[in-house]
């Protein structure tokens, strides 16, 4: 699979999430197989103003290539400036966010409120596409709520504007991540356009992979939720594509070993305070439907050094 100049090992691709895709899991889900890394994604403003915050965000790593580093935001100028502006770091692909539901995001009239404004879309993507020579990309949703359902038709102006590829998450804005995604709305941006099309919602299988593709069409599969807690879903899909094997699940042991590194790099990556802390929340991804993962889960919030978390690990089940 191609998205401009740059090629993909295999059509499996981890979702941009915030507070998830930084560089410590991406690493994992790197040597795992998985075909492009998407990074958190960035304000566009924020790099602008020089925002302290954003500068861990930029941080990649040249195990992890390929990886797409997303930008959030409404201004084309502000937007295609900055794309520009870091356009020199080792990133391969720029994807502007056309797709977050949060509140915050959508009243200033950003993410997924982009949805309602095609002419802005175009702007967006004809004027960074012009700004950087590397490939731009957009992720966009089935529409902004049921009364608009437009995926097909904003794919269709990305793909006008100059845009490499587009993925679709098959949900509305305002269904978040709740319900079914609609995978029929894949299909249809499939039909509308010809540059590839990543197919999002709902794979955290094997089994679901293969049926987003036979289904839709799709030229990639975005994996966001099925990969939290679960780097080991890429590894499968390939072994699935190779031999048409399922892998057996990751046992307690092995997914103590995964913990134990993730929270290596996470120490290493933001030091002991803030790395012990965000890892309470892949912990308790990692052991969910285990045994005494409930109990674990509450153990997990106190742990306040690397070293209590690997005794806490031992007693594992």
């Amino acid at each position: 699979m191609n998205i401009g100049n740059v090629k993909l090992d295999n059509p499996y691709i981890l979702a941009p999430m915030a507070g998830v895709t930084d560089l410590p899991f991406r690493l994992l889900c790197r040597e795992q197989g998985a075909g492009l890394l998407c990074m958190e994604m960035i304000s566009a403003k924020a790099l602008q103003y020089q925002n302290k915050n954003t500068k861990a965000l930029l941080s990649i790593h040249p195990q992890e290539y390929p990886v797409s580093l997303q930008l959030f935001g409404s201004d084309p100028k502000i937007i295609s400036e900055q794309a520009r502006r870091i356009e020199e770091l080792p990133f391969q692909i720029l994807d502007i966010n056309m797709g977050c539901p949060v509140p915050k995001v959508v009243r200033n009239g950003e993410g997924s409120a982009l949805m309602k404004d095609p002419k802005l879309v175009y702007e967006i993507v004809h004027e960074t596409v012009k700004a950087i020579q590397k490939p731009v990309t957009a992720k966009i949703r089935k529409g902004f709520d049921d009364t608009s359902v437009n995926a097909a038709e904003i794919a269709k102006v990305i793909e006008e504007a100059g845009g490499a590829a587009v993925a679709v998450h098959g949900r509305t804005r305002e269904q978040y991540y709740s319900g079914r995604a609609d995978w029929e709305i894949i299909r249809k941006v499939k039909e509308t356009v010809s540059i590839p099309v990543i197919g999002n919602g709902d794979v955290d299988s094997c089994e679901k992979a293969a049926a987003m593709i036979r289904e839709t069409g799709c030229d990639g599969v975005m994996i966001g939720r099925g990969a939290q807690g679960n780097p080991w879903i890429f590894s499968e899909l390939l072994e699935y594509d190779r031999t048409g094997r399922i892998l057996p699940r990751p046992d307690a042991r092995e997914i103590r070993r995964m913990m134990l590194r993730h929270a290596r790099l996470q120490l290493e990556f933001k030091g002991d305070y803030i790395g012990i802390r965000e890892m309470r929340k892949h912990v308790a991804w990692y052991t969910k439907g285990m045994k005494g993962a409930a109990r674990l889960r509450s153990l997990i919030n106190q742990v306040e050094s690397y070293q209590e978390l690997e005794e806490l690990m031992e007693k594992m089940p």
